[in-house]
């Protein structure tokens, strides 16, 4: 097979990786939060219900802005039903997972389950815009943030949290463009309501981040048209516009399936364009950033017939997709695309955290492990901090049905603040090992500290409760570098991480 190229120069770059571009989202959804995260009773749980093993393995994710209550689950969200004493709190239906929400796990619980989980563990807190407003909002985030003397942050104190929450980073509402949103808004509804809401929370706090709702997909009706209309009312108001996007393979179509990220980049360079095209209109030497707060490998076409089955359960198995190898590469996949445009994506929520679509499955009373996906999000988070160098490739390329032409190599490479350099690559060959040369230039380099691979000769191997260690990255042998040269071949269908000093 041909070789696949590029070159590394420090003197072109994409931007700086913000660390919030390795977050992730807890929802009221399944099992993510009830025998995920809380588990009172459990032999790993501490004296809060939550579970000590899964904290483990969430810092060892290194997960940084932790996107909740929602989702779907926040457009019927009453923020007063999970705070004060967790025996006095209503029962609820939750109408977006047609599930009964107890309410034991609430904003307390959120909060020192991110305290717990590490100084890097940022809250990003969303608020219910479908069936409530602006009142219900300043509310939250005066009971949330505000330090004392007022009602609401003295009733904060007698639920025992004195200090304030100090969450920073809110999104005004979830897919309100989606027909299937409790409360679901047109762009023009939306926008308004966002706006007021956006201007009435900054009189309580100027420097809060906001996050109005872009659209749920690329593929939506409404695509940029949405943003535009959202944007001409909120533009000097908020901070980010959100993206979501899910993969998976429909009808058997794998090689489209392992070019996911070209939609994705599509996807992040079409609302970059519709962005900066308001702020053009509108003379605004503001620039809007981007928020993918959901994304992720999900067979969604199996789970929409789990949802409809349900009669209102608590907790129900749900949405428990189990990863493969091939979805752990298109995933690596999604992550390099993420980082490559690292300039404009400020925040990024992989969803969800555990059990849900989740990179952490656990038991009821039992273990918890890692799935395929958890390895590349954990590399990208431990090695993907510093300055994001551009990457143009020259590759071997491969006919898809949805996106064409695509290339066999997908990559890009991350400069930490000490020299060194990360490569991230993605071989979507599924049969053929892909040979690759980076020439370094000017980085001065001069030893491969480790490459690692994320494959395996059976694309389908899983990690289960069974078999929680199948699949895990192993070391590559080979891989050089000389007369600033970096060799190396990226086994078929894998995830590689290849560090540099």
């Amino acid at each position: 097979m041909r070789t696949a190229r590029f070159t590394l120069d420090p003197a072109f770059t994409v931007g700086d990786v913000n660390p919030r571009l390795f977050g992730s989202f807890v929802e009221h959804l399944g099992r993510c939060v009830y025998t995920g995260i809380f588990e009172p009773g459990h032999p790993a749980a501490d004296a809060d219900g939550l579970r000590r093993d899964v904290l483990d393995l969430v810092r060892e994710l290194g997960v940084t802005a932790v996107r909740y209550p929602g989702g779907n689950f926040v457009s019927g969200y009453k923020w007063e039903d999970s705070v004060g004493p967790a025996e006095d709190r209503p029962r609820r239906l939750d109408l977006a997972w047609r599930s009964t929400e107890t309410n034991r796990f609430g904003l307390s619980e959120y909060i020192a389950f991110l305290r717990k989980a590490g100084p890097q563990a940022e809250p990003m807190m969303a608020v219910n815009l479908g069936t409530r407003g602006v009142a219900e909002a300043l509310e939250l985030q005066e009971y949330a943030n505000h330090p004392a003397g007022t009602t609401l942050s003295d009733l904060r104190a007698e639920h025992g949290d004195k200090d304030p929450f100090g969450i920073r980073l809110w999104c005004l509402g979830n897919e309100m463009d989606g027909p299937w949103q409790t409360g679901h808004k047109t762009a023009q509804e939306y926008g308004r309501l966002a706006a007021e809401t956006a201007r009435a929370m900054r009189q309580i706090d100027p420097d809060v981040e906001l996050v109005a709702c872009g659209s749920s997909g690329q593929s939506m009706e409404t695509f940029a048209a949405w943003e535009a209309t959202v944007l001409e009312e909120t533009y000097d108001l908020v901070d980010h516009i959100s993206l979501h996007a899910y993969y998976e393979p429909l009808d058997g179509d794998v090689d489209s399936f392992l070019a996911s990220a070209v939609d994705m980049e599509s996807f992040i360079e079409n609302v970059v364009a519709t962005c900066d095209h308001v702020g053009a209109r509108l003379k605004s030497k503001k620039r809007i950033n981007l928020s993918f707060d959901e994304w992720n490998v999900w067979y969604m076409s199996k789970s929409q017939a789990e949802v409809s089955a349900l009669d209102w359960p608590e907790a129900p198995r749900l949405l428990e997709d189990n990863y493969s190898v091939m979805d752990a590469v298109v995933f690596g996949s999604l992550l390099i695309a993420l980082l490559r445009h690292a300039d404009r994506v400020a925040v990024a929520c992989l969803a969800q955290l555990v059990n849900v679509i989740a990179p952490i499955m656990t038991e009821p009373g039992g273990p918890a492990w890692r799935q395929t996906t958890f390895f590349p999000f954990a590399q990208a988070s431990r090695y993907g901090r510093g300055e994001v160098l551009d990457v143009r490739v020259d590759s071997p390329t491969y006919k898809t049905a949805k996106y064409g032409e695509a290339d066999l190599l997908h990559a890009t490479a991350v400069r930490a603040e000490d020299g060194s350099v990360t490569v991230f690559a993605v071989n979507r060959s599924r049969t053929e090992p892909l040979p690759l040369d980076v020439a370094l230039g000017a980085l001065e380099l001069t030893d491969v500290v480790e490459h690692s691979a994320l494959a395996d000769a059976d694309p389908d191997a899983r990690n289960t409760l069974a078999d929680p260690e199948r699949v895990v990255p192993h070391p590559v042998d080979g891989t050089a570098l000389r007369d600033g040269t970096l060799t190396a071949v990226l086994e078929p269908l894998s995830w590689n991480v290849i560090r540099l000093r």
